[in-house]
């Protein structure tokens, strides 16, 4: 006769688990469940900034007709900048420039050899920096001394009789 063969020596049936197997598996489960979940946020927040849409922050710098033609300006500003909820000021100038009233040029206040701060010298008709004697032309080219490059340039527009500048300077070759 044949007579069912029986687990010996504590074997369990292989279609049961034990109690022991089924704890290791289901603390295994949930382990992964909780790394994936904190891996997709975790993912999600150093990713979404690419997807966020930033808006320019263009700066009223005040009326266009009242900057003379010929004679470069420096105008102080209070740039805003918003990181998430916190919202920070920041003091800032910007020299402006036109030849006509109607196209302007704002150039970044620092020199382009070390950032210092450079100055218009009306007898001279020249932007002089006193660091190291550089001397840039009214159109922000380099005449003397030792900068790489011209004077760097805001963006500007003029809307609604109104000069705007977008304060991120543009490196001019």
């Amino acid at each position: 006769m044949d007579t069912p063969t029986e687990p010996c020596c504590g074997e369990k049936p292989p279609s049961e688990i034990g109690r022991r197997d089924f704890l290791t598996r289901a603390t295994a489960a949930l382990a992964g469940i909780i790394a994936a979940a904190l891996s997709a946020t975790g993912l999600g927040y150093f990713i979404s900034p690419a997807f966020q849409r930033r808006e320019e922050a263009w700066v009223d710098l005040g009326q266009a007709h009242e900057f003379k033609a010929g004679a470069p300006t420096l105008v102080e500003f209070t740039q805003r900048r918003r990181d998430a909820w916190v919202t920070s000021e920041r003091r800032s100038s910007a020299w402006v420039v036109t030849s006509d009233g109607k196209s302007f040029t704002s150039f970044d206040p620092r020199c382009t050899h070390l950032g210092c701060p450079y100055r218009w010298d009306a007898q001279r008709a020249q932007f002089v920096c006193p660091c190291h004697t550089a001397v840039f032309g009214p159109d922000g080219k380099v005449i003397s001394g030792p900068p790489p490059r011209p004077l760097d340039q805001y963006q500007t527009k003029v809307a609604e009789n109104r000069l705007m500048i977008l304060p991120k300077a543009e490196k001019k070759a």
